[in-house]
């Protein structure tokens, strides 16, 4: 038995130890060639008389992150390839065994006759944590960087491999499907308390805690094979299914929108599968996991989220010929709301972080909202006090410029106005001098003109972090008119320190994102003025797969500061630039109103201090007119708000603003929750075809104004037949 991606040893006793440590990798993930080693191993243990049993570990930090899914993806190449050689049902066979293949091989693993048990020393999610369910005992080292979890419904798959049919064995049903739902990564005394393993144990007797139980006699039978096995929560069909089914199909349509065929995929694998024994539960798995893995909500999902995002992440925009930049202590002018944020997760990095405001009880104001975040931590039991006294310990606060000495990168987070802003950089050049980076968090103003204050604008690059900055994965690196490869470089670093994703953006208003956002916010402000009922509004946009409804998301980012970003577009550009109506609508709430949203608890919606918001009834005497709600085509709205984000995101790759489809995708579904079931702002128009796209914004243009025009790059890709993908050369095509 030759092994390439484990090492496979047998002791005195005969317990065989399975360590999987693929070279070349920094974590394990399974391939062709792991599940052919692991069947051969899965034949020598089951033929060996003198093997008592197995435990199966890692030889890495992690245990595993799963399968790989570019593996997934050429199946889907090869069953093309196979049905056009002309016998389709050939090719679906084969392509059917293919995707079920490692189900099959975890069950013959559960029913080789010899105990298995899984000792998990780390990471271990999807496929790698489902070979841990078909192990007979699972032990999981007590670590802060232990986790399980089955994540694949966030890249638009589900637990193909004996997830859906084995964690609804093992707790009771209604868990099961949260869990299955989420997709979230589990702590270790949580798993224990869930059922998902059997026993924590510290890391450095995780393997002998595992030999122990197969020397006392582990039985090598899973708890589903044995004789009167009964679910937790017994059978489907029963006063206990029915107090279960009913509500889980009702929270799959409200959660869902049913735009996610891969949660609709477990609620069936679930349902049918417990009212079957395992090996067809398993099989109806299997068939519903091969028609999720040809669909197009998971094929364009793992390219945007799984594929372009691992790339962004390890830094294939940034400048490949400029060395690392070594980033050790930033400093963080304005402790408000963002600076706290970005002084926070610069802290929690293992950054050295001086906090710069106009007075020192100001900049203390923004260390304490650090105090606060992690109390919320240590509240959970994700971390511990030693955690917030050694990060407090890195913030250093202060009202004066001179404190920013030593700093290798500065970072601007002050009041969203030029003049505020060149003040602050002026400052901190005087200290630091010309050839510090100078990094602006501006959410709207052009780097260009920021960095005219500066001795070297090649030195000045966005950083445009999102509210709020500790939740928010997204991080704009704006590039100016003169901005150089060394501040870009930095950026990226700096941002990739923070675990986020970096998208590169071409310097102009609002950049990328806002832009985009704006787009629809002022859509849901149009259907309110067009007499649109609000609550319609709200819903119409969730059921379009956005995470909350423009009214809300005005809200949430401050009305008064939409109103400012109006302000300042037409100073600078002239009326044409901002919608007069929505101006009104703004003026209204903000000056005559008083309501700036949710910051003063009276925006579109009321924020009482305790239960849930509510819409302000004040609403109805805003809406010049008011449509009957039947008449209305909920379809066609839902079409405005996200064809609105999706035109806006086509300019910005015609204007040069984003360049690669990859960012546009990524930077949309991360940076404000565009559809992810789409792929991103991009993807949507590829997914339904540029040439129908143009169509339906005609068709929308002519029913409510220019602002649906399509612009040329559409009109020169629909004459083509072009994609997005296929027309920029993106590496994730």
């Amino acid at each position: 038995m030759t092994l390439h991606d484990f090492r496979f040893d047998v002791d005195d006793a005969g317990i065989a130890l399975l360590t999987w440590d693929m070279p070349g990798r920094s974590m394990n993930v399974i391939t062709e060639r792991v599940m052919d080693e692991l069947d051969s191993v899965i034949d020598q243990v089951a033929s060996s008389e003198h093997i008592k049993g197995c435990v199966v570990t890692s030889g890495k930090e992690s245990f595993s992150g799963g399968a790989d899914l570019t593996m997934l993806q050429a199946l889907g190449r090869q069953y093309d390839e196979n049905a056009k050689a002309g016998n389709p049902e050939a090719a679906m066979q084969a392509f059917f065994d293919g995707s079920r293949r490692l189900s099959v091989l975890f069950r013959k693993l559960e029913t080789c006759g010899k105990p298995w048990v899984a000792a998990i020393n780390g990471l271990c999610l999807g496929g790698a944590f489902e070979l841990a369910l078909a192990c007979h005992y699972r032990v999981l080292a007590e670590t802060d960087k232990a986790r399980v979890g089955l994540p694949e419904i966030k890249v638009g798959l589900f637990p193909g491999a004996g997830g859906t049919q084995r964690v609804p064995r093992l707790m009771q049903t209604g868990d099961a499907l949260q869990m299955l739902f989420r997709g979230e990564q589990i702590r270790p005394q949580a798993a224990k308390s869930m059922g998902l393993v059997h026993v924590l144990s510290p890391l450095a007797a995780l393997v002998d805690t595992a030999k122990t139980w197969i020397a006392a006699g582990g039985k090598g039978v899973a708890p589903w094979d044995e004789k009167g096995f009964k679910p937790p929560s017994g059978k489907v069909y029963s006063p206990v299914g029915m107090m279960t089914w009913p509500p889980a199909n009702a929270i799959y349509r409200r959660e869902t929108q049913d735009n996610y065929p891969a949660a609709k995929a477990i609620l069936q694998s679930v349902y049918e599968g417990l009212q079957m024994p395992i090996d067809i539960g398993l099989r109806i798995e299997s068939r519903q996991f091969a028609k999720i893995l040809r669909s197009r909500e998971a094929a364009v999902m793992i390219r945007s989220l799984f594929l372009s995002m691992g790339e962004l992440n390890k830094g294939a925009r940034r400048p490949k010929d400029v060395p690392l930049t070594s980033i050790k202590k930033i400093g963080v002018i304005g402790a408000g709301f963002m600076g706290a944020g970005i002084a926070y997760v610069s802290a929690n990095a293992g950054l050295e972080v001086v906090l710069i405001d106009q007075s020192q009880e100001a900049a203390d104001k923004g260390k304490a909202h650090s105090h606060k975040l992690v109390t919320d931590q240590i509240g959970k039991g994700r971390a511990k006090t030693a955690d917030r006294d050694a990060l407090l310990a890195r913030i250093t606060t202060s009202a004066d410029y001179e404190s920013l000495v030593g700093c290798d990168l500065v970072i601007e987070a002050v009041f969203e106005d030029r003049a505020v802003k060149a003040e602050a950089t002026r400052k901190a050049q005087a200290v630091l001098g010309p050839d510090v980076i100078f990094a602006s968090n501006t959410s709207t103003l052009p780097i260009t003109s920021l960095a005219e204050v500066v001795l070297r604008p090649e030195n000045v690059i966005g950083v445009h972090f999102f509210s709020p900055v500790e939740k928010m994965l997204l991080v704009e690196v704006i590039k100016g008119a003169k901005t150089g490869d060394r501040a870009i470089a930095a950026a990226f670093d700096f941002v990739r320190l923070l675990k986020k994703t970096p998208i590169l953006v071409n310097d102009a208003r609002g950049f990328y994102a806002n832009r985009c956002v704006f787009a629809y916010l002022l859509e849901g402000h149009k259907m309110l003025l067009e007499g649109v009922p609000p609550a319609m509004i709200e819903n119409a946009a969730k059921q379009a797969g956005m995470p909350v409804g423009p009214l809300s998301l005005t809200d949430e980012v401050a009305i008064d500061l939409c109103r400012k970003v109006l302000v300042a577009a037409r100073q600078d550009l002239g009326d044409s630039a901002v919608d007069q109506a929505q101006m009104d609508l703004l003026d209204t709430l903000v000056v005559t109103e008083g309501r700036l949203g949710r910051k003063n608890r009276k925006g579109f919606y009321d924020y009482p201090e305790k239960g849930p918001k509510t819409l302000w009834p004040g609403l109805q005497a805003l809406r010049p007119t008011r449509l009957d709600p039947d008449a209305i085509d909920v379809t066609e709205l839902k079409q405005r708000f996200l064809v609105a984000q999706a035109i806006e995101a086509a300019r910005a790759m015609e204007e040069g603003i984003v360049t690669d489809p990859r960012e546009a995708d990524v930077g949309s579904i991360v940076g404000f929750g565009f559809a992810p079931f789409t792929g991103g702002t991009l993807s949507y128009i590829d997914g339904m075809g540029v040439s129908q796209f143009v169509l339906l914004c005609d068709k929308l243009a002519k029913a409510h104004g220019p602002r649906f025009d399509p612009p040329g790059l559409l009109l020169d890709m629909a004459k083509d037949h072009e994609t997005f993908y296929g027309r920029f050369n993106a590496k994730a095509a």
